[in-house]
Order: structure tokens, then sequence, then C-alpha cells
């Protein structure tokens, strides 16, 4: 897992709708990047469903927000519209930015969440994550870290 300070892994993902997203194009903007299991399960769902309702709070601050999962863009793009997302999720299908992350455990991604400063370095881990609630939680550490 990556810590506090280290230079946060660039990467180059589809997003659900199959465009390129680079973490390097992103610089200069706080990044919000959370973790997941798996689209339309109970708690990946609560945790998007969560985030989307926190949206605008996060991203009117200049915010980004993405959501990793090895799911396909396909898979993304039906999760996607079926929530009504505002945010990207990304397709991780090889599990390369979920491994440098340090969200794999075993064959699965573990939930978890980075906060990105504006150089790229990472400004606070959050290793376990419960979903309902969590966007909150990432907005109040947002302001903490003075980020927004």
């Amino acid at each position: 897992m990556l810590k506090t300070g280290d230079t946060a892994p660039d990467f180059e993902l589809l997003n659900q709708e199959g465009k390129v997203v680079k973490l390097s194009d992103l610089k200069g903007k706080p990044v919000v990047i959370y973790f997941y299991p798996k689209d339309f399960t109970t708690g990946c769902t609560a945790e998007a469903k969560d985030f989307n309702e926190n949206i605008e709070s996060i991203s009117s601050k200049g915010v980004i927000v993405i959501g990793i999962s090895a799911d396909s863009v396909d898979s993304h793009k039906k999760f996607s519209q079926k929530l009504g997302l505002r945010f990207y999720i990304l397709s991780d299908p090889e599990r390369k930015v979920i491994k440098a992350y340090g969200a794999q455990v075993g064959n699965r991604t573990r939930r978890m969440t980075y906060i990105i400063d504006k150089d790229g370095k990472i400004a606070f881990v959050f290793p376990k994550v419960v979903p309902v609630g969590h966007s909150k939680e990432v907005l109040e550490k947002l302001k903490e870290l003075k980020l927004i």
C-alpha cells in the first residue's frame, strides 16, 4: 500500500464511456480515487450512490472523483447508467493499477480510497472503507487537509 507523501503512480485507463483517463492529465487538481470490488454488488452500489449524492459538494471545489474496479468498460457503462453516476469509473481488467495502489487482496479488489493532492502526491489513505457515508468522510478529510 502507498503511504502519505508518496508520488501517486500514474495510470491510463478507460472510463465507462470508453475514453482514456490519465492521472497525470489531472495534475493541478486534487483527486479522490476509490477502489471497489465489483459493479452491481450491494456494497459497491451503496458506495457509488453515496459518492454520487455528494458529488456536487466535492467536485464544485475542483476535486475529481474516480472509482476503479476490474470490471469491463461495458459493465461500468451499465452500472453508471443505472445509477446515473456523475463521475468517472475506470476499468482495470488487468489489475495493474489495483496492484500498484495496494488494493489487490488475493484475486479480489480491496475497498479503499486515496486522496491525491494537486502535485500528484498521496495526501491521505483510507485503508478500510464503510461504503455508506464514506463520501462525507472524504469531504471532511479534504477540508482538513486544506485541499478544498
